[in-house]
């Protein structure tokens, strides 16, 4: 098969991809790879790491993708990416699709075969290729925030640990999935004053259990959100629907009730947001203050570690990679119901009902496309 691994050109992106272990991986079983020049050269791997592994160099975006019959990429197609797709291609990567109607539109109107990393499900009913960034976002979603809360940053001026005589802050994690536990974790490691709310009994028991008490939980509720928004120095929103748009769970009115100075982190933003004042940033400029409170809201924050996050990607991606090249998409998806949830768009329809419903949509069903 074809594959096409073009340089990502999201608002400081540095990840790409697949790496040249990956790509050796992909040649070794007798498939064609062309990565974009300069590719991952943001992650840390050179062009000539890629043509020692097999595959080849094309400086020509245009002919890359043109040439392509599998596309990888790292983040959502960009409106110029949009336009060279095409029906008989298919893409591999994060889409976040209910948070954006006009995505959504484009790919529809590309035909093309579009799978999203982040509805993958597994046999244990996790989000595999949402894992290793979703902890590589909820560890950075800390010291985002701790630098946030410096006075410079336009905080409060608030160090997260404290020191002798002055209390630590207080840190609340919104979300005890894989990004609230990583984010609850850092802050407890930084020696911060740690609560974690979720709506899962069962999962705060587990919590509980793993950290031997030494962060607070608490059964998410309107009542525990209203403390946290008067009591917390930082705010971490991980809330996740998979698939569909975040929850808002905190209000602009409720703003007013935060200390001046005090830090949102919306790691669900590539959602929508879970926070309603919550609107996407960028590494260019990753906050702004609405009442007082500053918000951090970059929509691809693991790209400004790049190398970890690339490395990470592909450890969790490789598999299902080699399962499209190796039998196309049709078969790789009707062999693995694992795989399935991931179609999102094909031929001009939405297969992935949250994101149906999300703009008012009609769903196709996978399975009968599969047939």
């Amino acid at each position: 098969m074809k594959i096409a691994v073009p340089k990502e050109i999201k608002n400081h992106e540095y990840r790409v991809a697949l790496t040249p272990t990956g790509a050796r991986e992909l040649f070794d079983r007798g498939h064609q790879v062309k990565l974009q020049t300069g590719a991952g050269e943001g992650a840390g791997f050179p062009d000539a790491d890629y043509e020692a592994a097999g595959a080849r160099m094309e400086a020509d975006v245009d002919a890359l993708w043109s040439w392509s019959e599998l596309i990888l990429k790292v983040k959502e197609p960009q409106p110029d990416e949009l336009a060279r797709l095409d029906e008989g291609k298919t893409l591999f990567t994060y889409l976040h699709l209910a948070a954006d109607e006009n995505l959504t539109r484009g790919l529809m109107e590309s035909k093309a075969t579009c799978i999203a990393y982040e509805t993958i499900t597994s046999p244990h009913g996790g989000l595999p290729l949402l894992a290793p960034m979703s902890a590589v976002a909820g560890r950075m979603s800390v010291q985002a925030g701790a630098h946030s809360l410096e006075k410079a940053q336009g905080g409060a001026g608030v160090l997260l640990p404290g020191v002798p005589g002055v209390p630590p802050a207080r840190v609340t994690v919104i979300g005890g999935g894989v990004v609230g536990e990583n984010a609850a974790r850092m802050a407890l490691g930084l020696g911060a004053d740690v609560t974690i709310l979720d709506t899962s009994i069962p999962r705060l028991e587990t919590l509980d259990h793993r950290y031997q008490g030494r962060m607070k939980t608490a059964f998410s509720s309107a009542d525990t959100l209203d403390e946290a928004v008067r009591e917390s120095d930082l705010i971490i929103g991980a809330v996740l629907v998979p698939g569909a748009a975040a929850p808002k769970l905190i209000t602009r009115q409720q703003l007013g009730d935060m200390k001046p100075g005090s830090v949102l982190v919306d790691v669900a933003i590539d959602q929508g947001g879970c926070f309603e004042t919550s609107r996407a940033t960028t590494h260019a400029e990753p906050t702004y203050v609405v009442d007082g409170v500053v918000h951090y809201c970059v929509a691809n924050m693991p790209g400004a570690v790049a190398r970890t996050s690339t490395q990470a990607l592909t450890n969790a991606t490789l598999p299902f990679v080699m399962a499209l090249a190796d039998k196309g998409w049709k078969q790789a998806l009707s062999d693995d119901p694992h795989f399935r949830p991931g179609l999102n768009v094909h031929q001009g329809q939405v297969t992935y009902p949250a994101v149906a419903e999300a703009f008012g949509l009609d769903s196709a069903d996978p399975a009968t496309l599969l047939k």
